[in-house]
């Protein structure tokens, strides 16, 4: 019989204390229940991993876009007074900019693909003369030859795309709709989800869980935060640079940048360099093409991508300082590619977490005053 005063333990207490076993308390059918479980477990989640392993960065991107946009979904949850009306309008509102840019790219790449396929031979001439002028030193024997190769091979990528879309239709269409849907149930049963996963976690991993939780949060944020930012300045740059220049498709070259520019390093690069090659052979502009290069390479390869993108998704974060985030940046791309600007911060972030938690002196279980039993007065002693 409890004692008068001692508090009545909860079916979760009494389950938080069976845990509190030692292995030689564990009856066999226990243990073989316990192997059991464990190794089905790890078979079911092994194959769950690969059954999503090509849309799981899209699930990952809805999670974290919902979470982002969720001031806007507020905003047209207070008007609209339709949880899913609002979700539906907040996803339209990114969306539908985005779809409109890239249709506008795809039919002026597929103009300027149709015009080096019509005007082949002229483009050649024109390079092999500009070659033969800022380059007489080069040996031009088979210039000409060389130079028609690589036009052919360009105009042959070119007209190519329109064949690789219609192929990656069907595994994009399948990324779409996961990250759709994943956003859509993050806006609308954000708070079922968050109480479920946090039911799930016992009380003795709380604090575990909760720097766990925390570094990602403001890992996450600061890295999405850092890296639009980022790409928008470079795009914009980018874009001042070809309209001051007079560079056509000025806007896809920025948009392609903006795509590109996430990788680190090797990203905008792949478009400035291209243009003052242009700059330089199709403008006989040897000036802008010097300066295509100079700024590109300072500002948006060095300044931007190496410390200004590091520096801001540090300080927001409040978790990494400038290197960790860096080494997450640079070597998640690398590693993990495009996906890695997400998941290599974030593995750091989790490995942050462990270490913090593993080395505090306070113990992984929260203390709750109910767990302790109160002592009648005069028991002790």
């Amino acid at each position: 019989m409890e004692p008068p005063g001692a508090p009545l333990l909860t079916d979760r207490r009494r389950a938080d204390r069976r845990t509190d076993l030692r292995v030689g308390d564990l009856t066999l059918p226990e243990l073989r229940r316990m192997l059991v479980t464990t190794t089905l477990f790890v078979i079911v989640l092994a194959l769950f991993m690969w059954m999503v392993r090509t849309v799981i960065i899209a699930a990952i991107i809805g999670i974290v876009m919902a979470v982002f946009l969720r001031p806007l979904y507020l905003v047209m949850l207070r008007a609209l007074r339709r949880p899913a009306l609002a979700a539906l309008l907040t996803l339209a509102i990114v969306i539908i900019p985005i779809l409109a840019a890239l249709a506008y790219s795809y039919a002026e790449i597929s103009s300027v693909v149709s015009y080096l396929q019509e005007n082949h031979a002229s483009v050649v001439t024109r390079i092999d003369g500009s070659v033969k002028e800022l380059l007489p030193w080069m040996g031009t024997d088979h210039a000409t030859e060389r130079i028609s190769a690589w036009v052919r091979r360009a105009t042959d990528y070119g007209a190519s795309i329109p064949e690789a879309v219609q192929e990656a239709i069907a595994s994009f269409a399948v990324a779409t709709t996961i990250f759709l849907f994943t956003a859509f149930y993050m806006f609308t049963d954000r708070e079922t989800i968050v109480a479920y996963v946090r039911a799930k976690i016992p009380r003795r991993y709380g604090e575990l869980s909760m720097a766990l939780e925390s570094n990602v949060s403001g890992v996450l944020h600061g890295t999405i935060y850092s890296t639009l930012f980022t790409q928008t300045l470079k795009s914009v740059l980018i874009l001042v640079l070809n309209l001051a220049f007079g560079v056509p498709l000025a806007a896809v070259l920025a948009l392609a940048s903006f795509i590109i520019g996430f990788f680190p390093i090797v990203g905008s690069w792949s478009i400035y360099v291209p243009v003052a090659a242009w700059l330089l052979i199709f403008r006989s502009s040897p000036t802008s093409a010097l300066l295509m290069i100079i700024i590109g390479f300072a500002v948006n390869t060095l300044f931007i991508s190496m410390y200004l993108r590091p520096k801001i998704a540090a300080d927001r974060s409040r978790v990494l300082n400038f290197y960790w985030m860096l080494v997450g940046l640079v070597t998640g791309v690398y590693t993990f590619g495009l996906s890695g600007i997400l998941l290599g911060p974030v593995l750091i972030g989790l490995l942050k977490a462990v270490i913090d938690t593993v080395t505090a002196r306070a113990d992984w279980r929260f203390v709750d005053p109910d767990d302790v039993e109160t002592v009648p007065a005069g028991a002790a002693g």
